[in-house]
This record gives structure tokens, sequence and C-alpha cells, in this order.
């Protein structure tokens, strides 16, 4: 036996193992913003964007304070792009290829919400000025347009317990951003100086 007989390789063989979906993951997915899901986009305060392009795939945070995510119409949302470190990896993608994922998260909510659609990216000045912060707008927004919108239950954040603050880690626990980037550099990188500004350094960059 070989590792390919353990392999999945085609949808027939996914869906003997997996069998047909559930009346509810079917319900639930809709090409619209219904009143409930504007709720969750509205409470979010943190989402992740995937975008696909040539180079490959990418997955990028953004988050600002509940409710930075604007809902124009009920197949319309836009998403401030603050400051970064310019890789811009998410907006190469959109350029080049239009489709988007978006999921959203909110603190101590089990449930989570999924938007797949179409993105633009704008530099109207008028919905710069829409998302000031700390009196600076964002560089660019990204409208996105709704294909499909629906919510994922619990189980996943059940299982990791990933609001439950008894399983948090100190963040010493892990290597810090200086120390991983000394390292990757071969020493030529000062990451204790890199560590000893960053906090500094976001109060000066964050917006």
């Amino acid at each position: 036996m070989t590792a390919s007989d353990h392999t999945l390789s085609t949808v027939e063989d996914l869906e003997a193992l997996y069998g047909v979906p559930k009346e509810t993951s079917l319900i639930k997915e809709i090409d619209y913003i219904s009143d409930h899901y504007r709720a969750f986009i509205e409470a979010s305060p943190f989402v992740v964007l995937s975008t696909v392009g040539p180079e490959g795939l990418d997955s990028s945070p953004r988050g600002d304070p509940a409710g930075f995510v604007h809902i124009t119409d009920s197949r319309t949302v836009l998403i401030p792009d603050r400051r970064g470190n310019n890789r811009i990896d998410s907006l190469r993608n959109i350029v080049r290829d239009p489709r988007v994922s978006l999921l959203f998260l909110i603190p101590g909510i089990g449930e989570t919400l999924r938007i797949n659609g179409r993105a633009t990216i704008s530099v109207d000045p008028d919905l710069l000025d829409r998302f000031i912060m700390q009196g600076k707008p964002p560089r660019s927004v990204l409208q996105v347009q709704v294909d499909r919108v629906y919510f994922q239950c619990q189980k996943a954040l059940a299982r990791s317990q990933l609001w439950n603050p008894d399983t948090r880690l100190d963040r010493n626990a892990l290597p810090s951003a200086g120390q991983i980037l000394s390292t990757l550099s071969k020493g030529t990188f000062d990451g204790k100086t890199y560590d000893n500004d960053y906090p500094e350094r976001m109060k000066q960059e964050i917006y």
C-alpha cells in the first residue's frame, strides 16, 4: 500500500467519505447581507481577507474598532486599508484577480461569518474621509461586492477554546518579532533594538 492509496483526489472520493451537507448548512448561505448578518458584521472588530493572484494566495488580518467595516447596501461592504509593511500582497492580488473571501470574528462569539465576493480598490477622497482614525485616513478602501454570505457554526472555536482566557499564552512563551528577524538575517538585523522600540513605534504608526 502506498501513500496515494490514502489520498482523496476526486469530488466523488470526498462525497463518499463525508456524505451530503446538512440542511442547515445550505439554508444559511445567501447572496445578500440579511439583517442578522449585518449585526455580525457591525459587531466585528477583526476580519481575515483572503485573496488569490498570479504569485499565489494571501490571507491578511484587518482590524479596527467594531463597526469598521461599513455596509453600504445589501450587497456591498467597505473596508479601510490602514498603514502596514507596504508588501501589499493582498492588493497586488486584487488588481489582477478581484476574488476575495472575508472571515469575520467577534471576541466571545463562537460563530464566524464568511463573505465571498469581488473587490476593487478605491482612493476616492469621500470614501477615505469616512474612515479617518486619529486624524488619519486609510491609504485606500476596499469595495467588496457580495456573492455569497453565510455563518459558520461554533465547533472550530469551541475546540480551539479561542476565547477562553485560561488558554492564553504569555507573549514571552514564543520568540519575539525581533528575535525572529535577527535569526533569519543571521544576526545582521538588530532584533533587540527593534523589540525595545516597538511599543513607541506602534503608537506612532498604528494609523
